[in-house]
């Protein structure tokens, strides 16, 4: 049996009124740090993604995934010399 407590309307009020985007930025920020600080907690948190990724979606990735991945990072390859080439070599 569940226990029921008394629930105050003023604070559901502000639970949903509350700045969100503020909140989401604070937690992006927070994340950022620790990571910037703790660089094995950006290797740990990408294989805890993995592990994630392979356990609700088997299996992963796909060849098409590699497919679509590489040719990502390619595209983005070309964009970045294309930049530098632009800047010049003094940039």
């Amino acid at each position: 049996m569940a226990l029921a407590l008394p629930v105050d309307a003023r604070n559901i009020k502000a639970f949903v009124e509350r700045d969100w985007q503020s909140a989401r930025s604070a937690k992006i920020a927070y994340w950022a740090e620790q990571f910037r600080a703790e660089r094995r907690a950006t290797w740990d948190a990408g294989q805890l993604l993995l592990i994630h990724a392979r356990i609700v979606r088997q299996p992963f990735p796909t060849e098409h995934d590699r497919e679509i991945d590489i040719a990502s990072h390619v595209a983005l390859k070309a964009r970045l010399d294309r930049t530098a080439r632009r800047a010049g070599p003094d940039a």
